[in-house]
Formats: C-alpha cells, structure tokens, sequence
C-alpha cells in the first residue's frame, strides 16, 4: 500500500512540474491555455502520418507513392505472386491514366532468341559516347539503373546492397555527388557524378571548392576499373538551382575522407559551379573531361526555361561536341531533404520537362546523336513504356530502389532517423539492413519490372523498348471520356532509334555488365 501511494505521488510530482512549465512558458499558446493535455494534441500529429498509411487511406490515395504501387515492387522483390485480382480497382477514366496500346497479333521470340534464354534481358539500344567517337564508348546492360544518391545521403548498408544487387543484374550505379565511396566498388558497373561541390574529385581553396582533373583521373582511371561513364549535375528535380546539404551529425570521418572535406561540419555544396558557368564553357568542360579520361561524359538536369538548351542543342549541331548523353530528371523526383517550396513548385515535372527539351533537340537534328535518360517515379513497365515512347533510352530509378531494399515511405530521410536504416548513419538503425539479403530483393525488383516492361513490349508487336511509338501510348483526357496519343497530347513524333534485333546486343561491343554474357543465365535475382 506505501508502494502504491509512494507510486502515486511521485506521478503526481512529475504532472504538477509539467504543468507549472506549461502554464508559465510562452512559445506554445495551447499548451499555455491548456497544460499537460495540450501535449496530446502534437501527439496525435505525429502519430497521424503512420495512422493514415496504415488504417485510413486507400490503395491509390497516398503520394508520392500510393499503397498499390509500393505493394507491386514489394511483392516483386520478394519474388512473390504480384498479381491482383477481381480486375483493377484504379479509376480508368482519370485524367493521365496510361494505357499502352496491343496490337492484334503480338511479337513472338523465335527458340534462339536471346530472350528465351533470360526474359529480364534488356540492354540500351544505344551505345554512349559512340557518335562522338569516345575511346570507351558504353551500352548498358539495362535499360533501368540505379540513380543519383549518395553516400551520406544513404547509408553503407543500403549502397552496400544496391551495388551487390547491381552486379546481379548488369544494372549501373550513379555514385551521387557524394563521390566513389568503398561501398559503390563491390561489383557494379559505376556512373561517377560530378556535382557542384567536386566531392572526391575536388580541392578547397580560399573557402570554395573547385574541380580537380588529376585528382579524378587518380580516382576514375586507376581506383576503380568499372566507372563506365561521367555524369556532370546541372541540377536536379527535388531542388534545382540549390546545392544539396549534409548536416554535420551524418558528415562522419568516412564520409568526410571520401569527399576530401572536414568531419563533422555541414557540407553545403553551392547552387552553381566553379568549373564553368555558361553553355560554351559547359561543352568546354564536357569536351574537356571526355579527352583527359576516354569516358562518355554527359549531364543530368531539371526542366524551366530553355534558352540554354536551345544555345547547347545549336553548338551540338555546329560542332558535333557536347553531351554523350542527357538525363532529364523530373519535379516529381528526390530522395533526400528539399525545402517545400522548391519541390513543389520549381521545375516541371517530367513528361512536361522531358517533351521540350527533345523538341528542342529534335529541331535542330541532334535529338538522335544523344542517348537520353530519365528519371521521376518510372519504375513501373506503364511509365516506362511511356517515357520511352517519348524518346528516352533508359531509366534511372531512385525511391523505387530504396522501396526494394525496405524503405516503407516513412519520409524521415531529412531527420537522419529512418527506421529502416537506409537513409541514416545510426549504426543501430543501419544494423536492421541486411546488404546480403537485400541485395536479392533489389535484384528481383529490376528483373520483374524489365520482364514485365518486356512483355507489355511484345503484347505491343515490338521486340525491345525502344520501337514503341507515341501512338502507342494514350493518356485519359478525364472528364470528357476520350483518349488521346502521346503524339497528339505533345506535339511530335519521336526519332525512330536505329535497331535490328535484341540477339545483336547479346554479343555486341561494349556492352556493361560485370558477368561474362554467356554467363547469362546463371544472373542472380530471376
């Protein structure tokens, strides 16, 4: 009984401090007017998020990615039965819905078709850097491939995973401005991005950071063998015109190493770069970087205004110098921390940003001398069919990869407290994330969703991705119940990409990919 009242007291103790702090503090006008019940109320806002995702909204409400979408890549890369049933319970009639369009009689692989061998199979239909005559030209194995994130931004653990699961499907790994970590050289194909702090390519002086050739040869031609390409950051979706931030708590003395920067500072990368600062000193640069490493070199950027696209489309077509490749990366796009007001409302979302720089490019007869790319939420076969039938030669996907290894959408990543330990430097939260296991479900994810896209390509009448055409793909107009081509909603009609046959790439040059392709077969993650 003196246990109980002892109990008691000391809990009636702790209620009378927090209401004499709560009554007298002046920062928080309901807990002033209503102390110690006023807390409940930002309790039941923190806990509204989980709540909503797990017992209210429905399988199609949620953003960025609704609970069907997030169940069709989990089930994937699980290598479970992925399928639904009783039809779908998506709204046909809304507005941008995609429907690709069969035709009567599909394609059919012959026996010998490399297809029938690996039905996941799915290189570029270009080669980078071939048109300007780099000494190593590059096709990826896979038209999907893991985009822009960096270590720091991501944990080891998660690119630990990515890169091992990489190897296993012959997909590339974008190292993100954050330089080549030790964890993106296990056996991956490698894009290295240069973005505009130079991290591991760069030195410091007088306060600002500036691009290093012999300190990226150093890291580019000698550390690491398998870097396939260059890619140079003009901006990206989430925040362009802003340099990223890496809060002091996640900058470790690993992270700071890799980057050639202090320890346990923020590292605030500016919005712009040292090594140029127009488009003539861009292709400059470009021009410059592809002679000193033999690399395919090009650029990543969100989508506005398109005077300088139009200037570097002009230079191309009177010089034949510039880009190997262009990633046009959309609004809709980010995996890290952003500040509102530029994710919502700085740079057009994909199909919009994408569509007009290819016009561009189209009208000036260059739209085909590049390898374009793409990236913002396509890592689904509709999207990607989509985003090809407007011209694009791969894919990068970056939430869709953090969702195969475990991310559960939590949007954290701007904390440095995920729970699932991939966006996040806590040793302890990184413990729940298994490379070895994870990096199966990575694998299985870009299989599926390349066999998927395959077949939705065949039910088409076309062999390889790259023959679909914008009348091929119909979005909904919504309200008036019609449909209309991808070639009536934008304007124009894709260059058709020069191909012959899937079995061509099967033994082609240059061709990425760690396994010997005759070791096809035996590839992880099926």
């Amino acid at each position: 009984m003196n246990a109980l009242i002892i109990s008691l007291g000391f809990i009636l103790a702790i209620v009378l401090i927090i209401f004499i702090r709560d009554f007298t503090q002046k920062k928080n006008s309901v807990i002033r007017n209503f102390p110690v019940m006023g807390h409940f109320r930002y309790i039941l806002i923190k806990l509204g998020a989980p709540i909503r995702q797990y017992l209210i909204a429905s399988n199609r409400e949620e953003l960025p990615f609704n609970r069907s979408q997030r169940n069709w890549i989990d089930n994937s890369a699980d290598g479970e039965n992925n399928y639904e049933g009783f039809g779908t319970d998506k709204d046909l009639y809304n507005p941008g819905h995609v429907f690709i369009n069969p035709k009567m009689f599909p394609y059919v692989p012959d026996e010998g078709h490399v297809n029938i061998k690996d039905p996941s199979f799915i290189p570029c239909a270009k080669v980078i850097g071939s048109h300007r005559n780099r000494k190593n030209p590059f096709r990826p194995y896979s038209v999907v491939n893991i985009s822009a994130m960096s270590y720091g931004s991501l944990s080891a653990n998660a690119h630990i995973a990515l890169n091992k699961g990489a190897a296993l499907v012959g997909c590339y790994h974008n190292t993100g401005e954050g330089g080549l970590s030790p964890y993106h050289q296990l056996g991956g194909d490698v894009v290295f991005h240069i973005g505009t702090g130079y991290y591991g390519c760069g030195i410091t002086k007088d306060g600002k950071r500036y691009f290093d050739i012999e300190a990226f040869k150093k890291l580019a031609l000698n550390k690491y063998s398998r870097i396939r390409a260059i890619e140079v950051k003009l901006s990206q979706g989430a925040k362009p015109g802003k340099g990223g931030v890496l809060p002091a708590s996640k900058n470790t003395k690993e992270i700071a190493a890799i980057r050639g920067v202090e320890p346990h500072t923020d590292v605030l990368s500016p919005n712009h770069h040292s090594a140029f600062s127009n488009v003539r000193e861009l292709v400059d640069f470009i021009e410059y970087l592809a002679n000193e490493t033999g690399l395919p070199v090009g650029i990543k950027s969100a989508v506005g205004d398109l005077g300088a696209w139009e200037e570097l489309a002009s230079i191309m077509k009177q010089e034949n110098k510039g880009p190997d490749f262009i990633t046009i990366d959309g609004g809709e796009g980010g995996t890290g921390a952003a500040p509102p007001s530029f994710a919502d409302h700085v740079a057009l979302p994909l199909v919009f940003g994408f569509s007009e720089v290819y016009g561009v490019f189209q009208k000036a007869g260059v739209a085909n001398n590049l390898v374009w790319g793409a990236s913002g939420k396509l890592g689904f076969p509709s999207e990607l069919l989509k985003i090809f039938a407007m011209g694009a030669d791969f894919i990068n996907v970056a939430r869709e990869a953090m969702m195969a290894i475990g991310c559960i959408q939590a949007q954290e990543c701007q904390t440095g407290h995920c729970p699932t330990g991939i966006a996040t430097q806590s040793k302890r939260l990184q413990r729940g994330l298994d490379p070895e296991f994870k990096k199966l479900r990575f694998a299985r994810y870009i299989n599926t969703l390349r066999k998927e896209t395959l077949q939705m390509t065949h039910a088409c009448g076309y062999e390889h991705p790259c023959q679909i055409k914008m009348k091929d793909v119909d979005v909904s107009c919504g309200d008036n119940n019609r449909t209309v081509t991808l070639e009536h909603a934008y304007g124009y009609v894709k260059d058709q990409v020069k191909f012959n046959s899937m079995n061509d790439f099967f033994d082609c040059d240059h061709l990425g990919g760690l396994e010997k392709k005759e070791n096809i077969m035996n590839r992880g993650g099926h």
